[in-house]
């Protein structure tokens, strides 16, 4: 087991950001879900970071002091995303390990990251963010030897010494394998559209209880699964995109698409390489937006949520908002406001209200029909058996009379085929 690292946490508090302390204090759940240990923050109220060396310098010397008086191996941690030169200039002024947010976010994603594409969108995101910062990054990561591995885990054949050159080759090669991976994703999406199967997406901030709510209606819907995702209280739990079918008491039934979630600032290379996965949510027929009602900041990361849906081009899309946790938050719950609900995915409760809103803006109404279908197209009553609710079945001399309730695209689709009662 290794050791855990010890860091100061730096910021530049601007004007523009109204949400520095919620910054801060995500900031510190990085760190520590980077298994980081916090010690000491530093802060500095500036119009913007100094261009060189990020704080002001009085206080980066107050830093340097304090870390020499502190001693032991400590790194600083800044909260912005810094330029070659401020790592540079930070580390020699401070002499330790300079990490900005983006560092830790990539090394969160590294370690989350399950699947061979979640592996290589996230070591892609890696190396296109270390090119401009390997003259920035030479000297800390070869005083880092073994070190923690932040932003290098893994990586012995991408060590410092390579080359602009041995990097591009290596995105290349890695964007390769990863676009066949994309392609074979996009044929079974185009599979699932061409049998006409809403699609549902979950999106939220990281930590929102996306994927509780997905096993909370597999456990609803489908008690028998073994299909159940991985949902821990944890940053980034989710990295890769899973797809379940919910079928419902009366045959209906509906894609759900488990997203990775959000944060905000999200490192721009990340959206990037991650907008093959997340492509699934702009071809959704609705978005499930999950919120923790019970975090202090749940405004500022539906927010946040809001903007990067724009971003990806997702924003006409219908939304259901799910307020979760409402158990942990001290509100009434089931309840329905509007295009809203109050639930909590742990307790199950308001699992049944929330699939009556999907089912009103993405299920067709069944309709109810006495069919008779002659005996040498039994494929048909096999289909009706499996995709819609049959009440009553009599066998007559004509052929297999079906009392049943169905979708309208399935009646047209073999309505020369029965004759209608």
């Amino acid at each position: 087991m290794r050791e855990r690292l010890q860091a100061y946490l730096l910021a530049v508090e601007v004007q523009e950001r109204p949400n520095f302390a919620s910054e801060m204090e995500e900031l510190r759940g990085l760190a520590e879900a980077c298994d980081i240990d916090v010690i000491e923050v530093w802060t500095q109220k500036l119009d913007y970071p100094h261009r060189t060396h990020y704080l002001g310098a009085g206080k980066l010397k107050e830093v340097a002091s304090s870390l020499a008086a502190t001693g032991g191996e400590i790194a600083v941690i800044a909260n912005d995303e810094l330029t070659p030169s401020q790592i540079r200039t930070l580390e020699a002024e401070l002499e330790c390990r300079v990490l900005d947010r983006t560092m830790l976010i990539l090394e969160l994603f590294a370690s989350r990251a399950r699947t061979r594409e979640a592996q290589l969108q996230v070591r892609i995101a890696e190396l296109q963010y270390r090119l401009p910062r390997l003259a920035g990054l030479r000297e800390s990561l070869g005083r880092q030897g073994g070190g923690s591995g932040l932003i290098n885990r893994g990586s012995g054949e991408t060590k410092l010494e390579l080359d602009r050159r041995k990097i591009l080759a290596q995105i290349d090669s890695m964007q390769s394998e990863l676009e066949k991976l994309v392609h074979r994703r996009q044929v079974q999406r185009k599979q699932r559209q061409k049998r006409g199967v809403p699609v549902v997406a979950l999106v939220g901030y990281t930590n929102a209880g996306k994927s509780s709510l997905l096993n909370a209606l597999l456990r609803r819907y489908q008690p028998e699964s073994d299909k159940q995702v991985m949902a821990k209280d944890m940053l980034f739990a989710t990295l890769e995109t899973s797809v379940r079918r919910i079928e419902l008491p009366d045959r209906q039934h509906f894609l759900i698409t488990d997203t990775v979630g959000f944060v905000s600032r999200l490192p721009h290379h990340l959206v990037k390489a991650f907008r093959s996965t997340l492509e699934e949510l702009t071809e959704a027929d609705l978005l499930i937006h999950v919120v923790d009602y019970a975090n202090p900041e749940h405004e500022q990361q539906v927010e946040v949520t809001r903007a990067t849906l724009r971003e990806l081009g997702a924003e006409h899309i219908p939304v259901v908002y799910a307020y979760n946790k409402a158990d942990q938050a001290g509100t009434t719950y089931p309840q329905i406001e509007e295009d809203t609900i109050y639930l909590s995915a742990r307790q199950g409760q308001g699992i049944e209200e929330l699939v009556d809103m999907i089912r009103e803006r993405v299920l067709e109404p069944y309709m109810a029909c006495d069919i008779t279908i002659p005996y040498e197209d039994g494929g048909i009553v096999s289909y009706f058996n499996e995709h819609a609710l049959v009440h009553e079945t009599r066998y007559e001399p004509e052929g297999t009379r079906l009392k049943l309730s169905c979708a309208p695209a399935d009646y047209e689709r073999y309505r020369d085929r029965f004759t209608v009662h």
